[in-house]
């Protein structure tokens, strides 16, 4: 069988160049590779001893420098978990945080009551948590809209509740709970193995990044984008809303949950903090700096809040600014005032978050840039 051959329109050859090889260009293999380099950077921070002034107080890869990085890592996987619900699904919850409590207190709760091993602890601590989203997410994914996110405001509260109240002895009230450190393997105690849970925090955001990542390029994933722009036509081509809501608010719960297991390592111990909404808030917050529903965005977003928010503290109790008249002083020391301000900005200058960052940077210099004229033919 022969193919009809059709005619081809010749145009002009191209200059003389190096041959197309086929494969992907420079800047297509740094596109697709950069990722692994960072990861592979971030794992082997710790081994440089440089100092950066104005970044950390001593070298990047002290114990405290490699606490506060670790605490990024952590918020920055939180915040791209929470991305699966609101900029990936366009669920927003504001009981987020109850999750995330619930990997905290059942993981130390486990350990310090009850005297069980790190890895069972934290296995059936997340295993609860995923049970206790689905069960939660089956009642309120039954309405829509700001109905939902009242409904998950309302569990959320709940959960506070039950930890500021600290039944049967076991979340320890308004003291929060420490975790007994004799429970914990040894290479997890001590400043000295902040290194350990450094890494730790690294391959959680790393799970989170790869899982995120699998679902956006699964059906499932561009099921969950279609629910987001519009659920009605998800169940014109015959699919279920509802089941497909549950399961990203249950693998996004599952994450969070996680994410509270390392957090607890690293605070070394739970706080009434982390139930309350002002962390689901602040989440939602983190998404909406990096940029919801983009691929590192609210990573991004969870690394510049955490830092800010951690290095703000500090400043805010330096000389420099006691040192100011009191009309500045006032506002500088308090860290959620000057974080309000940069977010305010960068919501404002920057609507698509910091993902969005390059690609209006990259219009704005095309506008600038003066077009080239063309020479006019002589008639």
């Amino acid at each position: 069988m022969t193919a009809t051959q059709t005619p081809v329109a010749h145009t002009p050859e191209k200059p003389a160049g190096p041959p197309a090889a086929g494969g992907p260009t420079g800047f297509a293999l740094v596109k697709r590779f950069w990722p692994v380099a960072a990861f592979v950077l971030l794992a082997v921070l710790p081994y440089s001893g440089i100092t950066i002034p104005g970044l950390f107080d001593g070298p990047i890869n002290s114990p405290g420098a490699l606490q506060v990085l670790a605490l990024c890592l952590v918020f920055g996987g939180l915040a791209a978990g929470y991305d699966l619900l609101f900029g990936r699904t366009g669920l927003l919850s504001f009981g987020h945080a109850l999750y995330f409590a619930l990997g905290v207190y059942g993981t130390d709760i486990l350990i310090t009551k009850y005297g069980y091993p790190l890895p069972l602890a934290a296995l059936l601590a997340v295993l609860f948590a995923t049970t206790v989203a689905t069960a939660l997410g089956a009642v309120a994914l039954r309405v829509h809209g700001i109905a939902f996110s009242m409904v998950t405001l309302a569990f959320g509260q709940v959960g506070a509740i039950l930890v500021a109240r600290d039944p049967g002895g076991l979340t320890g009230g308004e003291e929060g709970l420490s975790l007994d450190a004799s429970g914990l393997p040894d290479a997890l105690v001590g400043v000295v193995n902040t290194v350990n849970l450094y890494w730790i925090a690294l391959a959680y955001l790393g799970l989170v990044v790869v899982v995120l990542h699998r679902v956006a390029q699964s059906p499932t994933g561009r099921v969950f984008a279609g629910l987001r722009d519009d659920e009605r036509r998800i169940g014109v081509l015959g699919l279920d809303p509802y089941r497909f809501k549950l399961v990203s608010f249950t693998l996004s719960s599952a994450l969070a949950a996680l994410g509270g297991v390392v957090y607890l390592l690293l605070a070394a111990g739970a706080s009434p903090h982390v139930a309350s909404s002002d962390l689901t808030l602040t989440l939602l917050v983190m998404v909406v700096l990096g940029g919801p529903g983009t691929r590192f965005g609210p990573v991004l977003g969870g690394v510049l809040f955490t830092y800010l928010d951690h290095r703000l503290t500090d400043f805010g109790a330096s000389d420099a600014v006691d040192s100011l008249p009191g009309v500045l002083a006032g506002p500088l020391s308090q860290p959620l005032f000057v974080l309000g301000t940069i977010f305010i900005l960068a919501v404002y200058f920057f609507p698509g978050g910091l993902a969005g960052l390059g690609s209006r940077l990259t219009a704005l210099r095309r506008a600038v840039t003066p077009r080239p004229t063309l020479p006019r033919r002589n008639s």
